[in-house]
């Protein structure tokens, strides 16, 4: 699973703050059925795609402090950032996964 991050603290966004991702982790690694594998960020809105670079490149430096050798069912090795706005700035800023539907098939309607 990958943990969203709410990193622009968004009350119409759900996700754990960055502050509160340790914690997360650490009850997560005591649940054996489950495996973290990343985090995932939708950043606010902004003017353009320059504006989200700040949201991924702390949430690449988030998932560098949570990764720990001592636990075992939990790997940063996805970081979920950019859609089709912006996810270039999401690659350059080490994005393994992007959400770009738009991109693809246009905007949605209804």
């Amino acid at each position: 699973m990958l943990l969203e991050i709410n990193a622009g603290r968004e009350a119409t966004k759900t996700g754990f703050s960055p502050e509160g991702a340790a914690d997360a982790v650490t009850a997560l690694e005591a649940m054996p059925n489950l495996s973290v594998r990343g985090l995932m960020v939708i950043p606010p809105p902004g003017p353009d795609a320059e504006a989200s670079r700040p949201y991924f490149r702390a949430l690449r430096e988030l998932a560098r402090s949570l990764a720990s050798p001592r636990l075992t069912r939990v790997r940063m090795e996805e970081l979920s950032m950019g859609m089709s706005g912006d996810f270039e700035v999401a690659v350059e800023e080490g994005a393994t996964l992007v959400r770009i539907g738009t991109a693809i098939f246009g905007e949605r309607h209804g």
